[in-house]
């Protein structure tokens, strides 16, 4: 005849075991978000909520008026550059 109090302890064990395995599992894993925000890598896709849109901001996204004005800037600089180095080769 099978031991049913030894199963039922075993299951109850067990149990307990599985949920202090996951909360370390969360605490490691908001541990490691933590890591990513400091890098700088953080709020990747795993990490959005769903329905956020995948916009990317901050360096290396600029608006057409930015590149616009960017342009500008260095074509004047650049005219300014052939202007000063043909007034040397003279």
């Amino acid at each position: 005849m099978p031991r049913v109090g030894k199963s039922i302890g075993n299951h109850a064990l067990l149990a307990a075991a599985l949920e202090g395995l996951q909360l370390q599992k969360q605490r490691i894993e908001d541990q490691i978000k933590e890591v990513r925000l400091l890098l700088g890598r953080g709020n990747g896709k795993k990490d959005r909520p769903a329905g956020e849109p995948n916009k990317k901001t901050g360096p290396g996204r600029l608006s057409p008026a930015a590149r616009k004005r960017i342009a500008s800037a260095q074509k004047r600089r650049w005219a300014e550059y052939r202007k000063s180095s043909a007034g040397k080769g003279e």
